[in-house]
């Protein structure tokens, strides 16, 4: 089920922060794609930079929609049933939160780097994107959820 975007009301497997708007999507078993997450992300931050005033930076918009693809992909390849994904951004605009919910108990698991191997390397991409990164269970699965800093013009490398 895919919810409209705009202003809506905390629901489901929410964390605390709060938020001026707000968006989710839930996709039943095998229905979910990247795309649709890509495509939410990019509309709701246009929404929101509208809403709030504070303009996003393109950097940050790209870092977004990866964020939100590696962990919808994650959600889609590596666990059983359905899985979501929750958009808010905070009060000010400058800090939006990307969730993904999905059935399995398990986190996910940074892979070492392998310059040979091929795929493996979307959550060291999404740590590299995100201030924060945090994995939070509940009872039949866990959330996995991160927060970007929508101003920044640039990316903060991390070792």
């Amino acid at each position: 089920m895919v919810i409209p975007l705009g202003p809506q009301a905390a629901e489901g497997h929410e964390s605390n922060e709060s938020a001026a708007l707000r968006y989710r999507a839930t996709w039943s078993p095998g229905a979910g794609r990247a795309a649709d997450a890509r495509r939410a992300v990019r509309t709701f931050l246009a929404r929101a930079s509208a809403t709030t005033g504070v303009p996003v930076s393109p950097l940050a918009e790209l870092d977004a929609q990866l964020v939100a693809n590696e962990l919808l992909v994650n959600a889609l390849r590596h666990t059983p049933g359905g899985c979501g994904l929750r958009l808010g951004v905070s009060e000010d605009g400058t800090e939006l939160t990307i969730a993904v919910w999905d059935t399995s108990p398990e986190p996910p698991r940074v892979q070492p780097p392998d310059p040979a191997r091929v795929g493996g390397h979307g959550l060291r991409l999404v740590e590299m994107c995100s201030r924060e990164l945090d994995v939070v269970p509940f009872e039949g699965g866990k959330q996995v959820v991160a927060r970007l800093d929508l101003t920044a013009g640039e990316r903060i490398t991390r070792r």
